[in-house]
Parts: structure tokens; C-alpha cells; sequence
């Protein structure tokens, strides 16, 4: 049987996070990451968003195993949804694991430890058609890795999140000797982070950021607010460490945040010096120009809390005159309205801002530079960007062809895209797809577009309620139809478009049972056409039309008119007895007096 070999786009490109990509060998699956994104404001009452779960339906018996790159929910994310009904084993660091098991046990209870396996970078695992070896890279959290495939036609690389820091500490360097060996081999394909493409300046080294945020803790007056991911453990450290360097404590909020410094402190990737931590209660008593507190808010994301702060909403802080919030992470273009509306409520509330991005360049993803070094470091036959939003894929390609790349071996994707290698052409070609579409979170349950549509409807144009009742029987309206609406208009201004809506409804039902035969479905499908068509006339709008139609219980009328009968009948001729008595008993006295 000939080699089969295929790239799989799951999720994760044309967007930003979501990111889980796929190498079949033969008969056996690889499956690279498995991350979720956090929903835009389009996306009404949804939770997350992660990748289609329909390709573990379809490809699940083939799947070997999960390989993370690192412990971002980008990349480990979507495993709660995914191992709740799978069982797939997952391969990743030390520190990826940690954080993927809280992941699950926050969804599901019942995680299966056994399915977790840990692994490093010297780590080499075979399989039946393949093997997988990882090489360490720079992210802002430790020990994140990269992955490769070794495959009979070459090597297939995955970057995961990743930059160029030669200044990073050992465990958050880019093995740059570990490159040049898989180079050696022959790159097949590089798959590569493209969230950074644009960037034309060098990323900050983390030794400048870390000094930059001791200045800003140095002269601040007051309180500290850090505004930071639980997950961006540098920064963490960073903080940490600009803390303990200008005598300072630090109060850790949100639940995300303490668990993984507790992890990260019990595996040695976070050094915390004795004392720094305080809690909630000595907020009473460090005083104001002592005191930091670092804030990740709900799933990573802390401007909600700082929101709450600045509106006097949140549980334990408030944030008064003197506060200085500094947000120490650079946000994703789809936030940075809400960083603004944050930043506002922050002054209006006495307090000052300053933004880590907007001082100093920086970020835990490659640079266009980066990226052709990477490319002339790898040398691959083809290139596929991934990780990022389209133009970011047309930026990596225009960089790629520069670096002296053919424009005919860089694929640009979209998911559920799957492209399979012909050994005689030595080239990648589109094939069937695979499933890649969205699956979008509410609570704990899979939301369709259909709902999602509907929410969309109801936030724009509101609901009309049409309640009738009738009499299928004799074909009659027994009640006047009432109508109401929210968010649609305001009924006290609009009476006459509210009353000539019940003339509508009225000649819809009449229309239903003059010409068809009678059916529920049909006849709340009429009122709700008909009244579609005359709402979006008068208002051009077009609001959730919810008819409800009520029937008269004949049988159940027929009977109490009957027992009302009976009773009538029963009073009469109770009251009939009751004279003849009364005669009998006047006739008897007159006899008695005779």
C-alpha cells in the first residue's frame, strides 16, 4: 500500500486562537493543539468557541494522540469538550499538562488522568507510520514547544505560538541547534505562527520589559492594579519581580490566577520570595503605596473586573483617587475598544492608566523578521501559514517570497481545508475537505447558528407576541387578539400600528379557514408571514414574531353548560317541593282549626 500523507486545517486560520491542525500518516492521525477563542461582541451570550467537534466524530478511531505546543487556552483550550466524550491521549510539557488538567476539571469532573502524558524536548515518541520529537521556542509561558512530524516524505513542522529571544531565560529560549538538525533531515512542510507577521520592529527582549515595569511600580504613588492574563506567566514573574524590588506586596485575585501560580510555584517555573503574598484582609493594613494587585479577572480576561473596580461593582476592590492600573499585556484588535471604554471608566474613577503596548513594543509571537529566519534556518519545500488572521497569511507569504520562497509552494488556507501529498507530482493538492466549522460554547452545551441567529435578531430588531384564541370548529375568533413587543417599539407611541396588527392577525386566521384545511403549523406560519410583511412595511424592521394561538375547549364548555342545566333544573324542582310542602302543611292547620 503507498504512503498517504495529510495536512489537515481544523481550525485556527483566517481568526485569531482556536488553533488545532492535523498530519495523517497512512492510517494514523496526529492531531497538533486543540484551543479555543473567546467570543466578539457578534457572538450573543456565547461562552468560547472551539474548534468542529464532528472531526473526532468522523476521524476519531484513527486519531493517536493530542500534542500541545504550550498551556495557553488558545492551544489546550477545547480539550474539556473534547476529552468529555473522546479518549485520546494528550501529550505535552510539564507545565502544558498542569494547566490542561485544571482546564478539564473545570468542565468535567470526571478527567481521566491516565490519558495525560507528559513530555520535553528531548522526547521522541514512535509510532506505527510516524514519529513525533518536540524542540524547544519563546512564548510568554514556559516550557512551550514545537512539534515534529517525521514522515516518509520528510519532516512536517509545527511552530505553535513562538518568537526570537536571545535574551529569554533557558526554559523560554528557541532551541536554534535542535532547528538546524530537523533542517538536516529536509522540512516537507512548515506550519508557522503568523499573529505577529505585520510587526516591522523587533519585539522588546524580556530582560527590557522587566526593567520597564519596576520603573513604572518605582513611581507610582498609590495603589498598583495589574491587569494581566493568568496564563502569561513572564509577565507574571515580571510583576513578581518589579514587586519585590520596590518593597512591595501583592494581592493575587480571580480564581484562574491562583491556580496556576500555585501550580507553576509547586513545578519551579515561578519564583515567588517568601512574604511577597499577602491576602485580601492585610489590604487593611499595607498601606496604599506598598500595595499591588494583580488581577486576571474570568477566564484570563481582565478588563470585565476592571470594569466592575471602576464601577464599584467588584466584590473586594474598589478603585479610588491615587490608583495607578497597569495593563501589562498587549490586547488582541478585537478588544481594543473595550481596553478604551476601560480606560475611561479607570479616570472617571480617579485613577490612571498605563498600557504596556503602548510604551514599549511587545509581543510573544514572531515578528516578519523572526519569520524569515525561521524559514532560511528550515529551509522547508512548502509553507502554510497558520494562527492568524488572512491578511497575516498574505503577509507571511509576501515575507516567505522575499526570504526566496516559490509563491507556488506557500498554500494559503482556510479551515477545513485538507491538502494531501502526491509522491509522484512531490507536490500538496486540496482534497475532500474535513470539518471546520465553529462550535460555539453557552454554558456547557454546543449553541447552533441557528440560536445564535435569533439572539442576533432579538439584539437588533426585538419581538412581537400576537395572542389569540379561537374556535377551529366554527371557524370564529372567540377573543380580540392582544399584541406586545420588546425591544421593537414603544407601544404607548405607536397604538395605531399596534391596532392595525390585530386587523392583520384577524384576516390571516379568517384567510386560514376560509381556504385550507385546518392546521396548527400553517396557521401560525400565516399569522407570522403576514405579519412580517406588514411590520417590516411600516417600520423596516423585522422583529421575532412568536403567534401564540389558543383553542376554546368545546366539550369541556358543552358539559358545564349541561351540569348548569342540571343545577337550574335541580333548583326548580327542589323550589316546587318546597310549595307543595308548604300547601300540604297550610291545608293540614286549616283542617285542625275546623
Amino acid at each position: 500500500m503507498a504512503d498517504q500523507i495529510k495536512i489537515m486545517i481544523l481550525s485556527g486560520v483566517r481568526e485569531q486562537g482556536k488553533d488545532m491542525f492535523a498530519v495523517q500518516v497512512n492510517d494514523e492521525i496526529f492531531v497538533l493543539d486543540a484551543g479555543l477563542k473567546y467570543p466578539d461582541s457578534s457572538l450573543f451570550g456565547i461562552d468560547v468557541v472551539i474548534p468542529d467537534l464532528d472531526f473526532f466524530e468522523q476521524y476519531g478511531d484513527r486519531v493517536a494522540g493530542i500534542f500541545l505546543t504550550h498551556g495557553h487556552a488558545d492551544s489546550i483550550g477545547a480539550l474539556p469538550y473534547i476529552l468529555r466524550k473522546y479518549d485520546i491521549p494528550v501529550f505535552g510539557s510539564q507545565l502544558s499538562i498542569e494547566l490542561a488538567k485544571i482546564e478539564v476539571q473545570r468542565e468535567n469532573k470526571r478527567r481521566k488522568n491516565s490519558l495525560f502524558h507528559v513530555i520535553d524536548a528531548d522526547t521522541e515518541i514512535d509510532f506505527k507510520n510516524a514519529s513525533i520529537s518536540f524542540f524547544h521556542t519563546t512564548h510568554s509561558i514556559p516550557d512551550s514547544l514545537g512539534i515534529d512530524v517525521h514522515t516518509p516524505a520528510g519532516e512536517i513542522v509545527y511552530t505553535g505560538d513562538f518568537k526570537f529571544d536571545p535574551t529569554a531565560a533557558l526554559n523560554y529560549r528557541t532551541d536554534m541547534d535542535r532547528l538546524a538538525e530537523i533542517e538536516q533531515k529536509g522540512v516537507l512542510a512548515l506550519l508557522s505562527d503568523s499573529s505577529n507577521a505585520e510587526a516591522s520592529f523587533p519585539n522588546a527582549s524580556e530582560q527590557d520589559i522587566g526593567k520597564f515595569v519596576t520603573n513604572v511600580f518605582r513611581n507610582a504613588k498609590g495603589r498598583i492594579i495589574v491587569a494581566a492574563k493568568a496564563s502569561n506567566l513572564n509577565r507574571v514573574q515580571e510583576v513578581l519581580n518589579a514587586a519585590a524590588a520596590t518593597g512591595k506586596r501583592v494581592l493575587l485575585t480571580g480564581r484562574d490566577l491562583a491556580k496556576i501560580v500555585r501550580t507553576s510555584m509547586k513545578l519551579g517555573y515561578l519564583d515567588v520570595p517568601e512574604g511577597l503574598l499577602m491576602r485580601v484582609k492585610d489590604l487593611k493594613t499595607v498601606p496604599d503605596e506598598q500595595t499591588v494587585i494583580l488581577e486576571t479577572g474570568r477566564m484570563g480576561e481582565p478588563l470585565n473586573s476592571l470594569q466592575k473596580m471602576a464601577k464599584k461593582r467588584h466584590s473586594m476592590i474598589t478603585i479610588h483617587k491615587g490608583d495607578l492600573v497597569f495593563i501589562a499585556t498587549t490586547p488582541s484588535h478585537a478588544v481594543e475598544t473595550m481596553v478604551a471604554e476601560t480606560s475611561d471608566l479607570v479616570y472617571k474613577a480617579g485613577g490612571t492608566v498605563i498600557q504596556l503596548g503602548r510604551n514599549i513594543h511587545t509581543s510573544g509571537h514572531a515578528t516578519g523578521r523572526d519569520l524569515q529566519l525561521l524559514i532560511t534556518t528550515l529551509k522547508p519545500k512548502f509553507l502554510i501559514p497558520v494562527i492568524g488572521e488572512y491578511r497575516l497569511l498574505e503577509v507571511v507569504r509576501d515575507l516567505a517570497i522575499k526570504a526566496g520562497m516559490n509563491p507556488k509552494d506557500i498554500y494559503i488556507t482556510k479551515n477545513g481545508d485538507c491538502l494531501e501529498y502526491d509522491f509522484k507530482q512531490k507536490r500538496f493538492f486540496l482534497t475532500d475537505p474535513v470539518p471546520g466549522e465553529d462550535t460555539m460554547i453557552d454554558g456547557s452545551g454546543d449553541v447552533g447558528n441557528i440560536v445564535l441567529r435569533d439572539r442576533e435578531v432579538l439584539s437588533d430588531d426585538g419581538i412581537f407576541i400576537a395572542v389569540v384564541t379561537i374556535d377551529r370548529k366554527k371557524k370564529k375568533i372567540i377573543a380580540e387578539p392582544k399584541v406586545t413587543s420588546r425591544g421593537f417599539v414603544y407601544i404607548k407611541a405607536n397604538r395605531q400600528l399596534m391596532s392595525d396588527s390585530i386587523d392583520v392577525i384577524k384576516k390571516a386566521i379568517q384567510a386560514n379557514f376560509e381556504h385550507k384545511k385546518f392546521d396548527w403549523t400553517e396557521l401560525k406560519q400565516d399569522i407570522r408571514g403576514d405579519l412580517e410583511k406588514f411590520l417590516y412595511k411600516k417600520t423596516n424592521r423585522r422583529p421575532v414574531i412568536l403567534p401564540v394561538v389558543m383553542e376554546v375547549n368545546q366539550n369541556r364548555h358543552r358539559a358545564m353548560q349541561k351540569r348548569n342545566e342540571k343545577a337550574q333544573n335541580d333548583n326548580k324542582n327542589h323550589a316546587k317541593d318546597e310549595n307543595k310542602k308548604t300547601k300540604i302543611n297550610k291545608k293540614k292547620e286549616s283542617n285542625k282549626k275546623d
